[in-house]
């Protein structure tokens, strides 16, 4: 074997591999059918949706009762979207929030391949659907929960108290009922190579290379402290990483517009309930509105497929461009009528909501098996750090600093001043749905190059130059290819 290239795995015997979930090998599996799931697929998946349910049930317990919460501690809206942990004690800070981050971003990137993995076709679309359910249903259970146990128990605290119990529960049905994962179904002619993080990042941006001088002194500096790993990270991600030739756009379109929709639904779950002064109502109407939009988006996007095979990112689209005159309408009508603008808000809860199942089926079948969990923490990683993180906190600046500005009456602007720092949610939508449309563009090339079979490429050493090439996108062009400097290498060993 060419020094560099991949080495393939041990091989394995036919009835050693086995469907994900299931007793059968992979060779007994009829080509192109859909193997019903087997009980304990159904009890892996529900035992997955009770933990979605308390991850987003514990997202949003502070939204039920911040207006208890700022009277409490004396808060402005700007401070209000801030930790409450004291500056004194950063690492308080830093070690509960890593904590919850590594819990939470492990658990939502290996989730949907897990039922990925447990269910096919339409079986998988509609698993995705039931889990995703859970994201309306646990976001509006925690306005309920925060704010009927705040008012029961006279403390806005012990609505807090609930969830944790939950979670370990959860985390008892995962060990005993979710099974063991395997590697993904070794498909004949698909890649069953072993890949790093960096060889997925590599596949999933392809990127146009620069060769110059540049290169050369990056490999002389890292070269003389004898780091080869380093020069190999640095060559394809800082120099390769210039400006983008054959990425995978829909993955690229679909995490943007999975942002956009993070950025809308941080800013007005956390504010909304504040804006018009009803936790448990607004609570109410995310889960129904919620559940509506998933199951409907879902089955749309399954039966519209049959004609487009573009319809999963326009429907989402579609959701988003809808969402945001509903807001909008909302936001304006919330002062003159408090049904109109509950209407409203139901509408634009059922038209973002349409998306959360279609994001994660688009995903899994524009990016090869290998590398989905890669590709899912990339886009989580995106959607919050870009997204729900930062939005609630610049939704309370820009409130703040109008406010600050309108004097001569407080209490009504402390109403405005919500109001129209939320439009910046209305423009936020529009660029999600546009993403969305990109996406649409090459969702077409991009789901076949999925589906196309990776194979490495031979190794052609030229004189004076090793040259190590990889195709782990299966369209016949390199994904990773360098050129070392042999003499360089020789130089440095024989020092």
């Amino acid at each position: 074997m060419a020094e560099g290239a991949i080495p393939d795995l041990p091989p394995s015997s036919p009835a050693s591999v086995k469907a994900y979930g299931t007793m059968e090998s992979a060779e007994q599996l009829p080509q192109g059918s859909s193997q019903p799931p087997t009980r304990r697929a159904y009890f892996a998946i529900a035992t997955l949706c009770h933990l979605n349910l308390v991850n987003y049930m514990d997202w949003f317990l502070v939204a039920g009762v911040l207006l208890d919460i700022q009277k409490y501690f004396n808060l402005t809206d700007q401070t209000a979207g801030l930790s409450f942990i004291p500056a004194s004690m950063p690492w308080l800070f830093f070690i509960s929030r890593g904590l919850v981050g590594v819990g939470t971003s492990s658990f939502s990137t290996i989730a949907p391949t897990i039922i990925a993995d447990l269910f096919e076709k339409d079986y998988r679309t509609w698993m995705l659907s039931v889990f995703y359910i859970f994201i309306p249903v646990g976001s509006g259970l925690g306005y309920i929960l925060s704010s009927g146990v705040a008012r029961a128990s006279g403390f806005w605290g012990w609505g807090f108290r609930v969830t944790p119990f939950m979670g370990i529960t959860g985390l008892i049905l995962l060990v005993i009922l979710v099974p063991k994962p395997t590697s993904k179904k070794l498909i004949p002619g698909k890649c069953t190579r072993s890949l790093t993080w960096f060889k997925d990042i590599s596949s999933l941006c392809k990127k146009w290379p620069l060769e110059g001088a540049v290169e050369h002194l990056f490999a002389l500096i890292l070269l003389h402290l004898d780091h080869r790993t380093w020069y190999f990270f640095l060559h394809h991600f800082f120099i390769h990483a210039n400006f983008p030739l054959s990425p995978s756009w829909s993955f690229i379109g679909s995490s943007l517009g999975v942002t956009c929709m993070g950025f809308i639904t941080g800013a007005l779950g956390f504010w909304i309930p504040v804006f018009l002064y009803r936790a448990e109502i607004f609570g109410g109407i995310t889960i129904a509105t919620g559940i509506l939009g998933v199951v409907i988006g879902a089955e749309a996007a399954r039966r519209y497929k049959k004609v487009n095979t573009k319809a999963d990112p326009l429907i989402c689209a579609v959701g988003l461009f809808s969402s945001s005159p509903c807001m909008y309408l909302a936001i304006m009508l919330a002062e003159k009528s408090i049904v109109a603008a509950y209407i409203l808000i139901a509408l634009a809860v059922f038209f973002l909501s349409l998306n959360w199942a279609i994001v994660a089926d688009i995903l899994l079948y524009v990016v090869k098996p290998a590398c989905q969990s890669t590709a899912l923490s990339l886009q989580i990683f995106m959607s919050h750090l870009l997204g729900d993180a930062g939005s609630p906190y610049l939704i309370g600046i820009i409130a703040n600093t109008i406010k600050v500005h309108q004097r001569d009456n407080p209490t009504l602007w402390d109403f405005q001043s919500l109001k129209y720092s939320f439009v910046v949610c209305i423009f936020v939508g529009v660029l999600g749905g546009g993403c969305f449309l990109q996406a649409a563009v090459h969702i077409e090339e991009d789901s076949k190059k999925a589906a196309a079979p990776a194979t490495p490429l031979p190794a052609t050493p030229g004189q004076g130059i090793e040259n190590k090439s990889f195709d782990f996108r299966g369209d016949g062009n390199p994904d990773i290819s360098t050129s070392i400097p042999i003499s360089i290498f020789a130089k440095k060993e024989k020092a």
